[in-house]
């Protein structure tokens, strides 16, 4: 009896390739459709879109792949740690000898584990400074138009329309959007992606506010709320936000993001409105206000004023000093005119008695000497010159220039007289007499320059153009004697500042 040898069986081999995808086939179809619950971890986010990842518990751990068309619809986004639930097929990976969980979608296995991705992605945020205080912007302080994001069929939208219409009367624009499930983040991104691209004075008139507001619900119901896209454009749009999502207990990403949270809808539209008949209220405390304080600042300067005045002098006291001088400058200036007068009648006397003809003719003589001798004086240089036909040729033309200068000096000669003439005339003491004025010389011949030159009583001359006239002065005190004639002048009294008529007095 012999041994037979192994090679000796009659079961063909396998190939290598033939039992991994027999392995392949089999798992998928014993397993082609499996729930899988554990904890995440080596999470990586290939560039090519994929995702590769691990599934553990406590004993084991399986390899799992999400499919680049697949990622999108997943229920959270995978993260290093988090708790799941994988809905897939298992499958191997024949070069590898691996076994794998290709996965369809994904949710979170509870509330702690949604809590937990919820904190790592507020830590992430706030990592990158979109919960600071300081890039918050401030609410508009009486809005023009109000946009809401919320669902159009619900009762929160009826509230807020309710509540800004008894406050604050103004034009409300409705985004409709779902507000809870997997088509809620996208719907409300876009809606504050479209508010914030409107353009001001465009056919759509510009939100000036914002609201995104939504009831109560579980923390299910609310996780659309806390999603990172969302987050993100709310810190990226323009126009001030208040989150309005949830009761006032319920808290979600985007209240970390907006510039204001709300307790409630109802608390949002609050917010976002003044109430008017406050404002009008305040308006018209403020102008009773404006007017109390404009009459007690018009009082106190008032009462200011006159105790200031109490210490000025009177403004006649002020005058009186300045009306007396002029008084007197006014009372010398009459004097003051007929003396100058005189003194330029003087000096125009001195000049016209040396204006006769006979300085005409004698200059005129002088001139003609002067050229008589001018000639014979180049009639010898001429009979000194070689040439003396050509000396007596220039002759003629210096002569005719000779008597040209003569005759401009004489021109300007004529005009200096007709000028000094004028003026004799404007100087003289009688052309005034011409305009109805008199001349009045006292007994002895000499001019009264003023009124305090004459004494009542006394006798003068008053010459006018027609002829001359005696008369007597009469004064205030009657008739009055001339004084005798004393050895020394006495000094001439100062006037009385009176008007001209009572100086002059009647002269007749």
């Amino acid at each position: 009896m012999t041994d037979l040898a192994p090679n000796d069986s009659n079961a063909p081999p396998y190939s290598v390739s033939e039992l991994a995808f027999a392995l392949k086939r089999t798992l998928e179809d014993r397993y082609g459709f499996v729930r899988l619950r554990g904890e995440l971890s080596k999470v990586t986010h290939h560039s090519n879109g994929h995702v590769y990842l691990t599934i553990k518990d406590d004993k084991a751990a399986i390899d799992g792949v999400v499919w680049k068309g697949n990622v999108r619809g997943l229920g959270v986004r995978p993260e290093h740690g988090l708790e799941v639930i994988v809905t897939g097929k298992i499958t191997t990976y024949p070069a590898g000898s691996r076994y794998q969980i290709v996965i369809d979608s994904m949710e979170a296995a509870g509330v702690g584990a949604l809590l937990a991705q919820l904190e790592r992605l507020k830590a992430k945020l706030a990592g990158e400074g979109l919960f600071d205080a300081q890039r918050k912007r401030p609410l508009p302080s009486m809005p023009t138009v109000v946009g809401v994001i919320t669902s159009p069929t619900g009762a929160v939208i009826r509230d807020i329309l309710h509540r800004i219409r008894d406050r604050w009367p103004c034009q409300v624009l409705v985004w409709p959007v779902v507000v809870q499930g997997d088509a809620a983040p996208a719907q409300v991104c876009a809606a504050i992606k479209g508010f914030n691209a409107l353009q001001p004075g465009g056919p759509v008139p510009r939100p000036d506010i914002l609201i995104v507001a939504r009831g109560g619900g579980s923390v299910e119901d609310l996780w659309a709320f806390n999603d990172e896209t969302l987050a993100r454009t709310v810190a990226e749009g323009t126009i001030p936000l208040i989150s309005a999502v949830g009761h006032e207990t319920d808290t979600t990403l985007i209240d970390f993001v907006s510039d204001r949270r709300a307790p409630t809808p109802t608390a949002a539209a609050e917010m976002a409105t003044p109430v008017l008949a406050e404002l009008r209220a305040l308006i018209s405390d403020f102008d009773r206000r404006l007017n109390r304080c404009g009459s007690r600042t018009i009082e106190e300067r008032r009462t200011r004023l006159l105790g200031a005045a109490r210490g000025l002098p009177r403004p006649n006291d002020l005058l009186a000093l300045a009306q007396q001088r002029f008084d007197i400058a006014s009372g010398r200036l009459d004097a003051a005119l007929h003396r100058n007068t005189a003194v330029h009648a003087q000096d125009l006397l001195k000049v016209t008695a040396r204006l006769t003809p006979d300085i005409l003719t004698r200059q005129r003589t002088i001139k003609a000497d002067r050229l008589a001798d001018l000639g014979r004086r180049l009639d010898a240089c001429g009979t000194r010159a070689p040439d003396r036909a050509a000396a007596h040729a220039r002759l003629p033309a210096l002569w005719d220039r000779l008597q040209a200068a003569g005759r401009r000096r004489l021109v300007r000669a004529e005009d200096q007289l007709a000028n000094l003439d004028k003026l004799r005339q404007s100087l003289n003491p009688e052309r005034p007499l011409e305009l109805g004025f008199a001349l009045v010389r006292k007994g002895d011949g000499t001019l009264a320059r003023s009124a305090a030159d004459l004494v009542s009583g006394e006798r003068v001359n008053l010459k006018f153009k027609s002829g001359d006239r005696d008369a007597v002065i009469d004064g205030e005190g009657g008739f009055v004697p001339p004084p005798a004639p004393a050895p020394a002048p006495a000094p001439k009294p100062r006037p009385k500042p009176a008007t001209p008529a009572a100086d002059q007095g009647d002269l007749f």
